[in-house]
């Protein structure tokens, strides 16, 4: 890597929608999943390009344009987050001005980085957390910030496009259904569809509301520092580890036999190897409590069920948890059925439980409170069609995140690049835990390189 790695803002601008439809100048309201998103960070992910043969200057106009018509679906993202407060009652509520807002934000950076200095080291250098906006801010802030951000650093050689999307108004699906459909409007553009409006998986932006409920909700608070808590991460390692769909089609097939079942599925299976692993890399004492959470979508899973292009949050953090003795003392078969047990547990009247828990008690996520020390928390998904988003630009070479929601035993699921099935895994752990885990055989033996 370059000696003193730098990331230059060279132009900063707001885009709105391309049309302002009507709807958009009503407020537009949250749910109580958006509500409780309002302490933790915005969502950061981002794409890798080869660097493409037009001029920068080129691309840069084409994802602006883009980037209005995509915001014509999803305006939302293009207003800012309004607050009504009643020192009275005790109340603060929260709803999104689409009408009084200059827009999303767009940034172009330029970096004297290569892309071998982001894919070459082991450890995924701290450089790329510069590569987003709203760094460290949580989704509150969105009072006075964007709620959505679009960072084009230009590498030497490459192009990030990195995206910051405001957790309050949406969930991993969300994001990567925004960041589809914009670059679905991208590459209408290059066939000279300029105005194309059409998207094959449009929004559906109504958010949920329960009946008898709303549409705006109140927090029993009075001043914002009641319920706000700041959040930051120890020193970690972040790596990222590939594991090829053989690996991933062999390892549930071999967990599968081992249970006596075919329900067990590949990401259940990869969730327990990483469970027991990173447990056994932090030798805890046997009769210390682990536990392993794993994000999970609630729409299939509401009744009746929400649309799959539902936009907003819909997601839960599921748990099972073992004593670290007898997680490591069983085979692996155990772990998964442990893992499996708990999706399975997972049903729509679960999730009714949840809804109605923080309809009469609404409460905050805190993510110093939200995980349990000596945890594992795997986020995201490998479902998530991230490689098709493209921009012209081809098939991207790897795809990071920023400094958001990263804590010791912090894990993301990607698809790998490959695809068919393969997994990469964006692993976080303090140095000495990271070390012990690159040194277990049994997970390093289903590691690709």
């Amino acid at each position: 890597m370059n000696s003193s790695p730098s990331v230059k803002i060279v132009s900063k601008c707001f885009v709105k929608p391309k049309t302002i439809l009507e709807e958009s100048k009503k407020p537009y309201y949250l749910s109580p999943w958006d509500f409780a998103m309002l302490s933790v960070h915005y969502i950061q992910k981002g794409l890798l390009f080869q660097k493409p043969l037009h001029s920068t200057d080129t691309l840069l106009d084409k994802l602006r344009e883009s980037l209005a018509i995509a915001l014509v679906h999803f305006y939302p993202l293009a207003g800012r987050l309004s607050a009504q407060i009643n020192e009275n009652t005790k109340s603060y509520s929260v709803s999104v001005d689409c009408s009084n807002s200059p827009g999303a934000g767009f940034i172009y950076a330029t970096s004297d980085l290569c892309l071998a200095d982001i894919v070459g080291p082991k450890y995924v250098p701290l450089i790329v957390h510069s590569f987003f906006d709203h760094n460290r801010a949580v989704n509150h802030d969105g009072l006075t910030m964007s709620l959505l951000t679009v960072q084009v650093t230009e590498l030497v050689d490459g192009i990030f496009v990195g995206l910051s999307i405001n957790h309050a108004m949406g969930d991993g699906t969300s994001f990567w259904n925004f960041f589809s459909a914009w670059s679905e409007i991208f590459q209408a553009q290059e066939c000279n569809k300029t105005d194309e409006l059409y998207l094959k998986n449009p929004p559906v932006l109504k958010r949920y509301i329960p009946q008898g409920y709303g549409p705006l909700f109140s927090l029993p608070y009075s001043h914002p520092d009641e319920f706000i808590r700041t959040y930051e991460s120890p020193i970690l390692k972040e790596r990222i580890f590939c594991f090829s769909s053989e690996t991933i089609r062999l390892l549930k097939a071999k967990i599968n036999q081992v249970c006596g079942t075919t329900s067990i599925s590949s990401f259940q299976s990869l969730t327990a190897v990483i469970w027991r692993c990173i447990t056994r890399a932090r030798r805890l004492p046997i009769e210390r409590e682990t536990s392993c959470r794993l994000a999970a979508d609630n729409r299939g899973r509401m009744y009746p069920p929400l649309p799959r292009d539902y936009f907003g949050n819909c997601l839960s953090a599921l748990r099972t948890a073992a004593k670290a003795g007898e997680l490591l003392e069983n085979d692996l078969g155990w772990a998964a059925l442990k893992v499996h047990q708990a999706v399975a547990d997972h049903t729509s009247e679960k999730v009714t439980q949840m809804i109605d828990q923080w309809l009469k008690s609404p409460f905050i996520y805190h993510i110093d409170r939200l995980f349990e020390p000596m945890s594992v928390m795997m986020g995201s998904s490998p479902r998530f069609d991230k490689y098709g988003c493209e921009f012209g630009m081809g098939k991207a070479m790897t795809l990071r995140s920023g400094y958001a929601h990263k804590f010791d035993g912090k894990v993301s699921a990607y698809p790998g690049r490959e695809g068919g099935g393969s997994i990469d895994l964006e692993v976080c752990l303090v140095p000495q835990f990271m070390e012990a885990l690159e040194s277990d055989e049994e997970f390093m033996s289903l590691v690709y390189f």
